[in-house]
């Protein structure tokens, strides 16, 4: 197996596991402002049959490894809410929109500090195992800061676009409400249309902050 394609098999791994833990954080914010609609469709578990889907979590991934990349992207089926259940459906609706960005951005300073750690008292070089641990944690942490970025997109359908949504009005919000409906198709214009090119270079130097002189990535 080439070492490229044990990167690109790590990385879908690590994606499934944020991806998840992305959308329960959605879930769990909703449940707390009063709404249980992803408790009753079992969608608070990190069982990952409750959360994948074809398209994002198979299809793109896949499309992603069989050209080369050597960055994989992918999502999980949005966890739905009940606006009519939260006392304030706009500010609510917000709050569990940003909730899926700032899980990923905790995990990614969790690890960024057992990384720090490893560093400092662990000889890593010496020991195969610590080291592929090390390149791991690495990688979720650069996973994680570039899902945060990704989904803070203020573009129908990610997270951004629901923060957005909590500040818009009249005519302004039914269009933006509209643009929902091609979710999809934004998504692979952005894909396609350099979009991950733009994030980059903000995904890396909010790793490299984190992560600080034990970065390798």
């Amino acid at each position: 197996m080439s070492e490229q394609l044990l990167g690109q098999i790590y990385q879908v791994i690590v994606l499934i596991f944020l991806v998840i833990i992305h959308e329960v954080s959605h879930g769990l914010m909703a449940y707390r402002l009063g709404d249980n609609t992803a408790k009753e469709m079992g969608r608070l578990t990190l069982n990952p049959i409750k959360h994948l889907e074809f398209f994002g979590s198979f299809l793109v991934p896949f499309l992603f490894i069989i050209t080369g990349s050597s960055f994989i992207l992918g999502w999980a089926k949005p966890v739905p809410f009940n606006p009519y259940n939260l006392k304030n459906p706009k500010r609510d609706g917000a709050l569990i929109a940003l909730a899926g960005p700032v899980s990923n951005f905790l995990i990614a300073i969790i690890f960024g500090l057992f990384v720090r750690l490893m560093v400092a008292f662990t000889p890593i070089a010496a020991n195969p195992v610590l080291y592929n641990i090390y390149g791991l944690f690495n990688i979720v942490i650069f996973v994680s800061v570039f899902l945060a970025f990704f989904n803070l997109i203020p573009i129908p359908p990610f997270d951004g676009s629901r923060i957005v949504l909590a500040f818009l009005h009249g005519e302004a919000e039914k269009f933006w409400l509209r643009m929902e409906h091609y979710g999809t198709l934004l998504i692979i214009i952005l894909l396609f249309g350099g979009m991950l090119n733009f994030l980059f270079p903000f995904v890396v130097s909010v790793y490299s902050l984190i992560v600080g002189p034990a970065a390798i990535l």
